[in-house]
Formats: C-alpha cells, structure tokens, sequence
C-alpha cells in the first residue's frame, strides 16, 4: 500500500544520507526497517515472548565467575534455549546466550549477567519471534 508522508528538507536530506550510507536501495525499504524496529520495542515493552542474544565478554580467571554465570543461567532456565562458549585467549571468554521468553524478564537476566563482577561487557540484541511483525 502506497502512503505519503510530509517532513521537513533538512531532515529528508539527513535521512536519505543515512540511507545511503546504509545501502538501502530506496526510503520504502528503510522505513519499513524502521517500522518494524518500533514493533519490535513494543513487544519487548508489553512483555510479549520474544527473542534475543545476550553477548558477555569476561575474565575466566576471576574468582568464582564462571560458577556465577552459570547459576544465574540456571535459575531463569525457562528463558536460556542455547549458550555458545568461546575462549578467545587465555584470560578472555565469550559467552552467548539465545534467550526466549517475555521480555522484562529477559532484560532482568541480562541485567544481572552484566552486573557480575569480572563480565568486562555485556549487551542485550533484542529481535521478535516474528508472529506479529509482516
């Protein structure tokens, strides 16, 4: 379906740059990314079932961590569906969590996660199961 949409030059010139240097081929495709950005938040923000990836960064050798991480994983088992564990040098561990399940509760886990002393950083991707985004 065919839509217009009014705004401002400057900020139609600073979005068609933007998308330009994204490599959208036209603003049609851009918008619709940006759509369905914002119905993905909303699903995060009424606590909808969705999905996501928690990436750590951490220090191994930090006293008791690794025991910390994996109870925290235990405890909200409901919500972790796969962990990927890579040891990127001899201090350093990545960890990945896939993670399923409403999503106030999934960003409390990686609140939690990210909080631990030794876990150097930590982030939330957030994504939809895709049932209600077209």
């Amino acid at each position: 379906m065919r839509f217009g949409v009014s705004m401002e030059e400057e900020l139609l010139s600073q979005f068609d740059e933007l998308i330009r240097r994204l490599g959208y081929a036209n603003r049609s495709e851009a918008i619709r990314d940006l759509v369905r950005e914002r119905l993905v938040r909303q699903e995060w923000e009424e606590g909808e079932e969705v999905v996501g990836v928690i990436v750590l960064l951490y220090d191994h050798r930090k006293h008791d961590l690794s025991d910390e991480l994996v109870e925290l994983q235990h405890r909200y088992h409901d919500l972790v569906i796969a962990t990927l564990h890579v040891h990127l040098d001899q201090q350093n561990c990545l960890e990945v969590l896939a993670v399923r399940g409403p999503g106030p509760e999934i960003q409390r886990l990686a609140e939690l996660l990210r909080s631990l002393k030794g876990v150097k950083h930590g982030q939330l991707a957030a994504s939809s199961t895709g049932r209600r985004i077209p």
